[in-house]
């Protein structure tokens, strides 16, 4: 009798471990990268760059809080190698700068001035520059209530557009 209760719960172990070691059905993905949280202050200037084609906010580093226009030629510059080795590129062009940024016409615009041609950014590249101005604006003047953006260049301007991500 007490064979068989061993064996039992030999058995049943067994099935245990076997069904633990099968998982659970999930199969690996590839690396899925989000977005840092953000809360409190941080010293750093938050540039949109894109990864696997989407738009990923992205603190980078920095002694002070720059202005828009300090934050939109870091992003001209394109990621930095440790960006780059995580995966995250750009589709803002290096000739971007210089560049000013005022306030637009309407309350809650802001212009960008640019030597770059506005009309032929590609749309990802256009959602960088917006949503990296309204970050900037906002980490430098938290009143800042900025909404939507206007990308002027030689060519002619793009907008005024929010950005897509909130």
């Amino acid at each position: 009798m007490i064979g068989r209760r061993t064996g039992r719960a030999l058995l049943a172990g067994v099935l245990l471990l076997t069904l633990l070691a099968a998982g659970c059905g999930v199969r690996p993905s590839a690396v899925i990268i989000g977005r840092p949280p953000i809360s409190g202050p941080a010293q750093g200037t938050w540039l949109y760059l894109l990864a696997q084609g989407e738009l990923v906010l992205v603190l980078r580093p920095a002694a002070m809080d720059p202005s828009p226009a300090d934050a939109l030629a870091l992003l001209a510059a394109g990621p930095q190698e440790n960006e780059r080795g995580q995966g995250f590129t750009s589709d803002v062009p290096a000739g971007l700068g210089p560049v000013t940024v005022t306030e637009g016409s309407q309350s809650g615009d802001l212009t960008v001035r640019t030597n770059a041609a506005a009309q032929t950014l590609s749309a990802h590249g256009a959602d960088q520059i917006i949503c990296t101005t309204v970050a900037a604006a906002a980490q430098v003047n938290a009143a800042n209530t900025a909404t939507t953006v206007t990308i002027v260049g030689p060519d002619g301007s793009r907008g005024p557009r929010p950005c897509p991500i909130r």
